[in-house]
């Protein structure tokens, strides 16, 4: 068996995120399926049962009427994944948490606590916010500028691993018979004092049997890049082709280890859209159809405006050039994305309904086929270091029925993937050492 193994995570966005504003029009899925418990319950199970490593929970905290509908009416992740903790034994569970409009001590808190509920399978996601309106949501006139996000990110970071290491391992006794609860020379005060944040400690919660949740990071641009590299056990990226996949792993653990990190102990999970059919041929059948029923072009000018802090797209005449000035909008959102299709139709003179085509445009996917061409396919990426696992979308129910049943013997077959959890914690899935108590 192959010391390397393919890593698996799922992504739900229960009845249709960015791109899917139709998903929810499946019969095989509840319309309800965001804020549905059991449906999440479910999913948990079958990805368990195909020995996933985790399954990952999104989140924002801003919407407008033009939202995807899993945005307009979800759960909150930490309250979801302390419900999936008690409804499964193996499965890791990843929830995202912005550092923009949370506390470093509420974070550490409430993930630590999902870490002891779950007996060490908790991760953290860890996000800037891009959706600019949520300032509004939290009494701030304006979202934090693009580069404070990632510096109080970094330092949030900081603070809520110093919190989880305010207890040492033994710190509390428990001694009946000498009436002694609590080591007092074992608990550590934090007294941080910082740029951002200002935190005493001790956090009131010990260590779970993975030490500490596992740090969760996306980000393509060079602030999320080098926070990734200094503060994640886990990346999550996209890439369109082998060479692409190839390029941010060489970048990401070479700047890891230019950190005086094992880049071995930094995985590199990139998103993935998975469809099965009976031939080749087949399957890209289906994803030519889920592309035209699960959206529009209505609904992708609706949408088009997140990336630019949710600017209204709708008052320009669609048959003119790209308003280049809707960019100065995203500059507290997600940058790098609106800067990357402001040029793009500046480039090629696109009109505002050319560059919305081309963002709804059909781009076939690398991992489409039948289950030999699937397995053969993912097996080529993570063999070639492009990756070291797949974050795969979960939407209709069917595919992922196909991929857990027909592509995952496939892999285990060619030795890539686990037939058995290796342990109980997540950690121990991903192959991931415990982190050192510094005191």
């Amino acid at each position: 068996m192959s010391q390397r193994q393919i890593k698996l995570g799922a992504l739900t966005m229960g009845c249709g995120g960015p791109g899917r504003h139709n998903l929810w029009r499946d019969p095989a899925l509840p319309t309800d399926a965001s804020v549905n418990i059991d449906w999440y319950i479910d999913i948990a199970r079958q990805a368990e049962a195909a020995l996933f490593d985790l399954i990952f929970i999104v989140d924002s905290q801003f919407i407008t009427e033009g939202s995807p509908p899993h945005y307009l009416n979800r759960l909150e992740p930490l309250t979801l994944l302390s419900a999936l903790a008690v409804s499964t034994k193996r499965l890791g569970l990843v929830g995202t948490l912005t550092t923009s409009y949370n506390a470093p001590f509420n974070v550490a808190r409430r993930l630590a606590s999902l870490d002891l509920i779950s007996k060490g399978r908790a991760g953290w996601n860890v996000v800037t916010s891009g959706d600019a309106g949520t300032a509004g949501n939290y009494g701030r006139d304006e979202h934090y500028d693009y580069d404070t996000r990632y510096a109080r990110a970094k330092e949030h970071v900081e603070v809520v691993q110093g919190l989880w290491q305010s207890y040492e391992d033994g710190a509390l006794v428990r001694d009946r018979d000498t009436g002694q609860f609590l080591d007092p020379g074992k608990l550590h005060t934090l007294h941080h004092r910082g740029e951002h944040f200002q935190v005493v400690g001790p956090l009131n919660i010990q260590r779970s049997p993975q030490g500490q949740p596992v740090i969760f990071q996306a980000g393509d641009s060079e602030q999320g890049r080098a926070l990734g590299a200094a503060t994640a056990d886990v990346i999550f990226t996209h890439a369109a082709s082998i060479a692409q996949g190839q390029a941010f792993y060489r970048d990401v653990k070479g700047r890891a280890a230019q950190l005086g990190r094992d880049p071995e102990q930094l995985l590199v999970l990139p998103g993935a859209e998975i469809y099965v059919g009976d031939t080749d041929a087949h399957a890209r059948e289906i994803e030519r159809h889920y592309h035209d029923t699960d959206h529009s072009f209505e609904l992708a000018l609706k949408e088009f405006g997140r990336n630019f802090g949710w600017h209204d797209f709708s008052q320009y005449d669609l048959d003119a050039p790209f308003p280049q000035q809707s960019l100065d909008y995203a500059r507290s959102s997600f940058f790098t994305n609106a800067q990357r299709i402001a040029k793009h139709a500046a480039d090629n003179g696109l009109s505002l309904r050319q560059a919305v085509e081309f963002g709804r445009k059909m781009r076939p996917g690398a991992f489409v086929g039948s289950a030999e061409t699937v397995a053969a396919t993912m097996s080529e990426w993570f063999e070639a270091r492009a990756l070291d696992g797949f974050n795969l979308y979960i939407g209709h129910p069917e595919q992922f029925r196909r991929f857990t049943q027909e592509v995952i013997p496939l892999l285990q077959a060619r030795g890539l993937y686990r037939t058995a959890y290796e342990g109980t914690t997540l950690r121990d899935s991903l192959g991931l050492a415990i982190p050192a108590n510094r005191h």
